[in-house]
Formats: structure tokens, C-alpha cells, sequence
């Protein structure tokens, strides 16, 4: 397909059109049927949010954002401050859900400890129903839906890379970690490598279905059955130590041809080449290959995207969930755009656009197909379109 996308358009991977399933401009999204792959990338305003369902009706929520930054530099809450963000989500998946109010969760990845990613608390938080912790982000999910398995980057010794302790979102969110885990409930940390920790029906799906963990606190999976490499070295000076943006989650999505990569706030910056090690999403890249669709990491701030793994992944659509003043950078729209790092059309979609950003950027930005808004991804059955 050469011409550039319109809501509902539908991409075509097979070199097969099926009629009557476009969507409808102007219209409701049709509801989830078996057999499709649903990718709701939720706009709040506050940070990233993800919600699929797949094929077989498991679902997945990748991140629940809820950033108490300073309001001036930040996106207006959406749909509005009437709730957290937390909440709308919640909402929100009970809107789409096949099951609808009765919704459940069957897992939550939480890429990694930022509030942008799980949420962030203070003393004004409400309490959990069960007094063990604070509302926020997932902790404010969760107490509407109940969630099957949360799947963390390295509860409960996070070996590799350390999460930044003895702050409140951190120490709020280890409480609900540890609050489940009391429960009996499930938790258990990213298995780099593996394609069957979210579980779905086997021999379900028409070409092929699966999740594979690409990487969590900085290893990264080698390609090959479950080894995966650690790109952290042993021995490392005194304020070289990898931050949490470099521990975050990496995982894919594949149905028949069509491929999907989020990577929470993995980054590619080497302090111009001073620590290559750093480049952690270049890395992903490699392995991951070619991909339809790519949630561009950090959203789109200027570590996120080197030029090499936009030459890797060549994504038909960018979606970048954006909702500061620095989402995204310049050169990273740059290099999305770039037909120099790859040929072809490609659709670039963002969440959260602020007025001020897309002026200083508006050669580029006049190019997005979306500014503001969610960005659903529906792959059809056999994931040819």
C-alpha cells in the first residue's frame, strides 16, 4: 500500500485485500472479535498504557502510566482530572474487553519502575482496600480489575540493575508487589528469551501467534532458544552504573507475517561513544529484525532511537506515546522519516502532542498522521492485514 494511511485504513502484508473489513471513519471501533489482535495504545496524558488482546481472548496491559510532573510541562489530564489516570485505563479496558465490566486481566508487564511506566503516589494517594499501599497508575488498575500474573523486570532481588529505593513509587509499588505475593497471588520476573510466560491456546491461531521477552534488566536475548547476554559490565566506574530506562522490558508481538516491538524507555545513548554497553535498544533491534509496527522507546526523547536500529526494524507505523514537552525529540522524528535509514511509506502516530512542542517542530511534525488521541492497532485473522 503506497498511499498514506487514513483512520481505518487497512495495511495489506500478504498482498491480499479483504473487503468489508474497513473500519468506518467517523464511527465506533468495531469490538474485538476471535481471531483478532487488538493494540490499544491509551492517551491519558500522564504516561504509557497498552492494552491487547490477542487472538485467542488473552489479554495483556504493557504499563500503567500516572506522572505527577510539574503541570506546566505535561499534557492536560485525559479525558480529564475527574479521575486518575489509573482509572480511565480501567475504564477504558472495560469499554473494549469482550467481557466488558467483568473484564479481567490475564497479565500486566510493568516495564520498569518509573511513574510514567506504574504510577506515582504521594501523601494524598487514597489507600488500597487492603491498607497496604497507595492508588496509582497500576495500583489504581488493579484495584478496579483483577489481574491474573504481573509480570516485573526482577521482583524480588532485581539482579543486574538496581530499581532507585527509598523513594515513594518505588517502595508504594514493592508494596503491591509484595501485598500479592502474601495473597498467593502471581508475580514473577521477565524471562528473557522466552515465548510461552504469557501463555495462550495452543494451535488457536491461523499462522502462528506468540509473545517473546526480547529483554529486561539489560539482557537481551541472543536469538537463539533462551540464552540471552548481559550487555552490563562486571566491573564499572563510579557513576557509570545503568539507570532504569536501561532495565526496562522489550517484548514482541508476532501473528503470521505481522510483528509488533515495545521496549518501555530503552535507550541507545553511548555519551557519544564513550559507553557503547549503554546502547541497549540498538541491541534489541538486532535481534528482533523487521517489524510492522514499533511503540518508539522513551517516547521519542533523544536517547531513544539510534540511526542503526531504525535501519533493523524499518516499522511501516511509529507509534510514539508522548505526553511531556520533550516527546519527541527532533532527530528521533528525524530518523522515523529518514528514507536515507530506510525506503517506503510509513505512518507515524502520537498520543499526547503539546501545542509548544509541535511548533518548534512543525516541518516535521506536520507530517504525523496523529497528534492527540488513542492509537488502535487491529491485526486481522492470520495476520495478513
Amino acid at each position: 500500500m503506497t498511499l498514506p494511511l487514513r483512520a481505518g485504513d487497512v495495511i495489506d502484508v500478504s498482498g491480499k485485500r479483504q473487503e468489508g473489513q474497513l473500519l468506518q471513519v467517523g464511527r465506533p471501533l468495531n469490538s474485538w472479535q476471535p481471531g483478532f489482535l487488538d493494540i490499544h495504545h491509551i492517551a491519558t496524558g500522564r504516561g504509557n498504557a497498552s492494552f491487547v488482546q490477542m487472538p485467542d481472548g488473552t489479554t495483556l496491559v504493557v504499563d500503567v502510566g500516572a506522572s505527577m510532573t510539574n503541570d506546566e510541562e505535561i499534557a492536560v489530564p485525559r479525558p480529564n482530572a475527574q479521575r486518575r489516570p489509573g482509572q480511565w485505563v480501567a475504564r477504558y479496558i472495560q469499554r473494549h474487553s469482550k467481557e466488558g465490566h467483568s473484564a479481567k486481566i490475564d497479565y500486566l508487564l510493568v516495564t520498569h519502575i518509573h511513574p510514567d511506566h506504574m504510577g506515582d503516589v504521594n501523601a494524598n494517594s487514597p489507600w488500597s482496600s487492603s491498607g497496604k499501599y497507595r492508588l496509582g497508575g497500576v495500583t489504581d488498575l488493579a484495584e478496579d480489575i483483577a489481574i491474573g500474573c504481573v509480570l516485573d523486570r526482577g521482583f524480588i532481588d532485581y539482579v543486574n540493575i538496581k530499581p532507585l529505593y527509598q523513594v515513594p513509587f518505588t517502595e508504594n509499588y514493592l508494596a503491591y508487589l509484595a501485598d500479592r505475593t502474601a495473597k498467593g497471588l502471581c508475580v514473577e520476573s521477565v524471562e528473557v528469551g522466552s515465548a510461552t510466560q504469557i501463555k495462550t491456546k495452543e494451535g488457536y491461531f491461523e499462522g502462528g501467534f506468540e509473545v517473546r521477552n526480547i529483554a529486561s534488566s539489560g539482557f537481551v536475548w541472543s536469538g537463539v532458544a533462551q540464552e540471552k547476554r548481559n550487555l552490563v559490565p562486571a566491573s564499572l566506574a563510579p557513576g557509570d552504573a545503568p539507570n532504569e530506562n536501561m532495565a526496562s522490558v522489550a517484548v514482541t508481538l508476532k501473528y503470521g507475517k505481522f510483528a509488533y516491538l515495545t521496549a518501555g524507555d530503552l535507550t541507545s545513548y553511548t555519551f557519544d561513544g564513550d559507553q557503547p554497553w549503554q546502547d541497549m535498544f540498538t541491541a534489541v533491534s538486532k535481534v528482533v529484525g523487521r517489524v510492522d509496527v514499533a511503540s518508539a522507546p522513551h517516547h521519542g526523547m533523544f536517547d531513544g532511537l539510534s540511526a542503526e536500529s531504525v535501519r533493523h526494524l524499518k516499522p511501516r507505523v511509529w507509534v510514539i506515546q508522548t505526553w511531556h514537552l520533550s516527546h519527541p525529540d527532533m532527530l528521533q522524528l528525524e530518523r522515523m522519516q529518514s528514507q536515507r535509514l530506510y525506503t517506503g511509506p510509513r505512518d507515524i502516530l502520537a498520543t499526547n502532542i503539546l501545542r509548544e512542542t509541535y511548533l518548534t517542530q512543525k516541518r516535521l511534525m506536520k507530517n504525523l498522521k496523529s497528534t492527540e488521541g488513542h492509537v488502535v492497532v487491529r491485526v486481522y485473522p492470520g495476520g495478513r492485514e
